[in-house]
């Protein structure tokens, strides 16, 4: 057992929408990634997904709402429900989602991590 310092694992990377693995558990990966800009509209057929954020304002749009997260907020998007994350400056956010999950979902494209890195 070792703990995780999200400030230290943060620093070892700064690009933005290419989570990295930092824990393992019950089945579920928790990542961290950096943000900025517009993601791709997309959703999890078989997964769960909640965002944590850590540091900034991150936007979750819905195609009829947006969920506004700032510092120590998180929301469980369940599964099937297209969003798209928008963060007009950096955000940094944890991720819990089960092993496997692709981050672009049903829409792969460039900003998909097939492989994300074991941090």
């Amino acid at each position: 057992m070792q703990k995780v310092n999200t400030a230290d694992k943060l620093s070892l990377f700064s690009d933005h929408w290419n989570p990295r693995i930092v824990g393992e558990l019950n089945g579920q990966h928790v990542k961290l990634a950096r943000l900025k800009g517009e993601f791709v509209w997309h959703k999890h057929e078989q997964e769960d997904e909640l965002f944590y954020v850590l540091s900034g304002e991150l936007r979750i749009e819905f195609r009829d709402n947006t969920v506004i997260l700032r510092e120590h907020e998180f929301l469980i998007i369940p599964r099937g429900v297209e969003h798209r994350p928008v963060a007009v400056e950096e955000v940094c956010i944890m991720l819990f989602e089960p092993v496997g999950t692709q981050n672009t979902g049903n829409n792969p494209g460039p900003f998909t991590q097939a492989n994300p890195l074991h941090i």
